[in-house]
């Protein structure tokens, strides 16, 4: 383990004070990544992670090791480094730049990602990289800037538009397509999981319609999941508080519908177990303490298992109903999925039933685990809180029943069924 001394040097590397000894601190941590070790770390990888075809690196200062990572992943002409502008005051983008810099690459950096991204945000990406070689992809920032990363590169190899690749395409089908450039994807909120999944969500600029775009090829094949994720705690220092509530509570959530959903099996299961175990002992902590480094690495690393998770699986009720409220309130979506998701876990345990029997004894006893989370997080707990009135349950109803997640869920459930939920939500 590091000492004190040198975890400090590792965390500002970039300050002129003590300059020498912070830059061999940075090689040190360099070796230590690209070595598969991660540095003052908190949690080892879990063994369930070593068949995965995505290489995660987790640890403090792993972003340290981007720019040989960004070479050896195929980065050996230009990189596109796809961001927004709170990363970019957070000071996580200077400090990628000076690595990929460092190891001899030409970046471009296309910084207009925002939450939500939607085609248009897409297409401004793809305006920023057509005709300048891009060899490597880089997603930095909130599960929005990773999707934005995953909708340009599907652009930008496979031409078209992003309503092209909404869906699960069969094999024969994305046999047809382009291999995708490689990725590499470095989550700093502990939320989507989409560094671990072959989707991307992007939202219809018009119709305000979110669509999950897949392509389930393995990264080495040419397919939406990255060469490399890599996991550093210390870039989710700067959420705002209620980032880190709001995509907490989105990670838990997966966490949860996998292990509940209809497409659930072994290896899915595995990967929702070890989410929950990591997320739920993590959580409360990082929230009201987010000094707590040890929090902090547990939401992270549970994140990725849970998006892991949704990769061998799906979810279920909860986000068919959270996307509509997006779209149409502009509520946020770890928000949304937070208020509706102890009401879906009570309608799926009908007369003792228990589809989360790996996560807790009864659907009862999760929902008020959920709920007790969503309190400490200070999160609001009716619908009515963000304008949605009775009158509005029907279309909403509608909308979430078109919802791909929806036909996942442990119980059948079509508009009927989603409005009760909704209106159990509601005050």
């Amino acid at each position: 383990m590091r000492s004190e001394q040198e975890h400090r040097a590792v965390d500002g590397v970039r300050s002129d004070r003590n300059h020498r000894s912070k830059a061999a601190a940075s090689e040190r941590v360099r070796a230590d990544v690209l070595a598969g070790r991660a540095t003052n770390h908190v949690f080892a990888v879990p063994a369930i992670l070593n068949q995965s075809p995505v290489q995660v690196v987790f640890g403090d200062g792993a972003l340290d090791g981007i720019g040989e990572l960004a070479r050896e992943a195929g980065g050996r002409e230009r990189v596109l480094l796809v961001t927004d502008p709170a990363i970019i005051a957070a000071g996580h983008v200077a400090r990628a730049l000076e690595m990929l810099q460092s190891a001899g690459l030409d970046v471009i950096t296309f910084d207009e990602v925002i939450p939500n991204p939607t085609t248009a945000t897409v297409a401004a990406g793809l305006r920023a990289a057509r005709g300048r070689s891009i060899g490597l992809i880089i997603g930095l920032g909130g599960g929005s800037a990773l999707d934005a990363a995953k909708g340009i590169n599907l652009l930008l190899t496979n031409g078209g538009a992003i309503c092209d690749y909404w869906g699960d395409p069969p094999p024969d089908v994305l046999a047809r397509r382009e291999p995708l450039l490689p990725m590499i994807l470095v989550p700093t909120t502990a939320g989507t999981g989409s560094e671990a999944q072959s989707f991307a969500l992007i939202s219809d600029t018009e119709s305000h319609r979110k669509m999950a775009c897949g392509d389930r090829r393995l990264p080495k094949a040419g397919g939406l999941r990255p060469r490399v994720a890599i996991l550093d705690p210390l870039l989710t220092r700067t959420q705002p508080p209620e980032v880190a509530a709001a995509t907490g509570i989105d990670a838990l959530a997966h966490a949860v519908e996998t292990a509940g959903c209809t497409r659930r099996n072994d290896e899915s299961r595995a990967y929702s177990r070890e989410a929950w175990r990591r997320l739920s002992s993590s959580f409360e902590d990082a929230i009201l303490d987010p000094s707590n480094g040890a929090a902090r690495a547990g939401m992270l690393l549970g994140a990725h298992l849970a998006g892991a998770a949704i990769e061998h699986a799906m979810l279920g009720a909860a986000h068919a109903c959270a996307n509509p409220l997006t779209a149409r309130y502009d509520i946020v979506h770890g928000v949304a999925v937070g208020i509706v998701l102890p009401h879906v876990v009570r309608f799926n345990s009908p007369a003792g039933e228990n589809p989360y029997s790996d996560l807790a004894s009864s659907g009862e006893e999760l929902a008020r685990r959920i709920e007790a989370f969503r309190a400490a997080a200070g999160l609001s707990s009716h619908l009515s809180d963000h304008g949605v009135s009775e009158n509005a349950l029907p279309e909403l109803a509608a909308e979430a029943a078109q919802q791909w997640t929806a036909s996942f869920n442990p119980q059948p459930v079509g508009r009927q069924e989603l409005r009760q939920i909704y209106r159990a939500a509601l005050e």
